[in-house]
């Protein structure tokens, strides 16, 4: 509920304090006063877009403020959701700085507009009539019989559902593009994972082949160069270790006699231990050594093959082949394992869209169950309204379509006279029918719905006599329920408020300035005159006023 409204210079508004009640009210005032000055500066502080020519004065920030009331309207897990400080008594904030720059705040907290704007939809419904036009829309239709159904917890539960289906469903379809992709390469790559798993392929084959390849391409030479050897090492009188040992005998015999000849002799005695060793050695790797062709064939063969593979994939180690290998075998196996995963999706799906379609169909049964009366109810007001024959019906059938209510399609069919055929109420409708069926719905939907505030713009519009006496009581009506407000040309519909504000300009040192005023009972008296009457107010016409008021 809308509790006070303040506005510093905003666009004749230089400054403005205003409280409201929750009963109905009336704000009333010559064409140019101000009205839509106002009704633009609550539209501000509700998330509107900023134009810079709203400023009064042009080197002064704006500032729009205005206080509600959300007690009893369950918006706390709202501000949760959105990080906000709750409060009974919220304050919404908005400043217009000269520089064109806007700032908005909740409860002192700054927010993008976005999360104003959202905010603004559970507070306040400012119904234009441009707004008639909302009736044409489905989904809107849609709005107005699901209020009555009370669907909102099942449409809850068949959004979150069908955000569900949707993400199985998008998984589902990833899943199987990766899996066609990977199933047009599946041959090919199990062709390239056999071929490298035939060579079988170990980390340093490739260095210790090609060592064999060397030896066994080398034997001859090799036996060669090593008997030679052990020929000069082992030679009976000329042989390096008969030397080393006569060598050895003559150091010994001096070592006694210096340190130093003493290190001498062991150093010689170490390098005769070292060179037996090395001459064994040779003589052990001489008889290992032989001839064998067909090893030589086998290393040959193995190392081609391995620098084949090398070639075909672009790399120049084994190991490279082998993370190769590693990842071929990998997507070998992601389609096995695709197939699994997307079986398993498949059956997630139909799960997920049976829970959807048993949601959609409960929506659907109580929407075909509260259509008949919400038509009743509607018949009812537009009878009031001067349109006893009229006929609205609600035609709601199912489809194949998920749509963000449920699985509906709708079409409002309407006539306003006896014996004429139903047609859609875009095509049959009048803008004057327009205005009351869209006044008939907001007054049942006022017993539905937890809005805290509504305010109408002159949807009084071509109207006149009994009829706005009884749109007037319609929205008193309404008032029982929620805080309504009503711009109004039509003193029928004035005097049906409990509070009656007056919306009025004047000039104050060459500027035009506009004013709000709560009108006092003789004031109000002396307006709804002027309303009938004009500025020359005649006895009649307070007589009449006095009237209404009664």
């Amino acid at each position: 509920m809308l509790l006070s409204l303040s506005i510093k210079n905003y666009a004749l508004i230089e400054l403005l304090e205003i409280d409201f009640s929750n009963q109905f009210s009336i704000i009333t005032g010559e064409t140019g006063a101000g009205k839509s000055i106002l009704l633009g500066a609550l539209g501000l502080v509700l998330g509107n877009r900023v134009d810079l020519s709203v400023l009064k004065d042009n080197e002064q920030k704006c500032v729009i403020e205005a206080q509600f009331s959300l007690v009893n309207y369950n918006l706390k897990a709202f501000f949760l959701e959105n990080d906000l400080d709750y409060e009974d008594q919220t304050i919404i904030r908005r400043e217009i700085l000269p520089s064109g720059k806007s700032r908005a705040f909740i409860n002192d907290s700054p927010v993008n507009l976005s999360e104003l704007q959202l905010l603004a939809t559970f507070l306040i419904d400012i119904h234009s009539q441009h707004q008639t036009r909302e009736i044409l829309n489905e989904e809107y239709q849609l709005d107005i019989v699901d209020a009555v159904a009370d669907n909102v917890s099942f449409i809850q539960s068949y959004k979150e559902e069908l955000k569900n289906y949707n993400s199985i469903k998008k998984e589902l379809k990833i899943f199987q593009l990766e899996k066609e992709v990977l199933s047009s390469e599946q041959e090919y790559n199990n062709y390239l994972l056999n071929e490298l798993l035939a060579a079988n392929l170990k980390e340093n084959d490739q260095i210790s082949l090609e060592e064999e390849l060397e030896q066994l391409s080398n034997v001859e030479f090799i036996i060669e160069n090593l008997d030679k050897a052990n020929l000069l090492a082992n030679e009976e009188q000329i042989g390096v270790l008969v030397n080393l040992n006569e060598i050895k005998n003559a150091l010994q015999k001096i070592a006694g006699l210096s340190k130093s000849y003493q290190e001498i002799s062991n150093r010689v005695s170490s390098v005769l231990l070292e060179f037996q060793d090395l001459s064994n050695e040779c003589a052990t790797l001489a008889e290992k050594i032989n001839n064998n062709p067909e090893r030589l064939e086998d290393v040959s063969s193995k190392l081609q093959t391995i620098y084949s593979l090398q070639k075909k994939h672009q790399v120049s180690s084994v190991q490279e082949l082998l993370e190769i290998q590693e990842k071929l075998d990998a997507k070998v196996i992601k389609v096995d394992d695709l197939e699994f995963a997307i079986s398993k999706l498949e059956h997630n799906l139909i799960l997920s869209k049976e829970k959807v379609d048993d949601t959609a169909a409960q929506i659907s049964l109580k929407r075909k169950e509260v259509s008949p009366v919400l038509s009743s109810k509607l018949e009812a007001i537009l009878s009031e309204l001067g349109m006893p024959d009229a006929k609205i019906v609600f035609s709601i059938t199912e489809t194949d379509n998920y749509y963000k209510t449920g699985k509906n399609a709708i079409e409002t069919l309407f006539t306003s006279n006896k014996g004429m055929q139903l047609g859609t109420i875009k095509k049959v409708a009048s803008g004057g029918e327009m205005s009351r069926i869209m006044l008939a719905i907001k007054a049942v939907m006022a017993n539905y719905t937890k809005l805290p505030s509504i305010i109408f713009d002159e949807i009084d519009t071509g109207v006149s006599g009994e009829i706005a006496i009884k749109i007037g009581e319609i929205m008193k009506e309404m008032s029982n329920n929620m805080q309504v407000f009503a711009i109004t040309h039509l003193p029928q519909i004035a005097a049906k408020g409990k509070q009656h504000y007056k919306v009025y300009k004047y000039t104050s040192n060459n500027t035009t300035v506009s004013e709000l005023k709560l009108l006092t009972s003789e004031e109000r008296i002396v307006e709804i005159a002027e309303m009938l009457s004009g500025k020359s107010i005649s006895d009649s016409a307070l007589n009449h006023a006095k009237a209404l008021l009664n």
